[in-house]
């Protein structure tokens, strides 16, 4: 079932179906803009993962994000155009509702330290001292969920 929002489309997706969209959005942000290193952010957890995939109306991806068994939130990402305007507000609201529909109490993640507010605003908490990760300022966050 896909999320339809003014001019984007969220939609669960597989790696085997989609890997060259999350791949897209994922070369763009992280090993471009942000310049990880390659062999940290192809980490072989993509196959197994479920994930987010975020398109516009063009059918061009522009974020994505991926979802652990464990309930941990990662590799989410918007490309620099759509930023500011709601889509990765969306897009973790999605992944927390995905999440708490599995079952999943305590969901987690790694924020860069300029993403800190972005999650607090949505009720995450600081859960650990900064640390550096791909040569970025990271903290652990944790949000516990509450089911209907």
């Amino acid at each position: 079932m896909s999320i339809q929002l003014k001019h984007i489309h969220i939609t669960p997706v597989t790696w085997r179906l989609a890997k060259s969209q999350l791949r897209e959005v994922r070369i763009e942000v992280f090993l471009e803009e942000q310049q990880v290193p390659l062999e940290l952010e192809w980490d072989g957890l993509d196959e197994a993962a479920q994930h987010l995939l975020v398109m516009d109306d063009e059918n061009k991806p522009i974020a994505c994000v991926r979802l652990l068994t464990n309930g941990s939130i990662g590799r989410m990402a918007v490309v620099k155009a759509w930023r500011g305007k709601g889509v990765g507000s969306a897009l973790l609201n999605r992944a927390i509702t995905q999440l708490s529909v599995q079952g999943v109490d305590t969901i987690t993640l790694s924020a860069q330290s300029h993403a800190i507010t972005f999650y607090e605003k949505a009720g995450f908490v600081v859960t650990s001292q900064p640390y550096l990760e791909a040569n970025m300022l990271h903290v652990d966050m944790q949000l516990s969920v509450t089911r209907p």
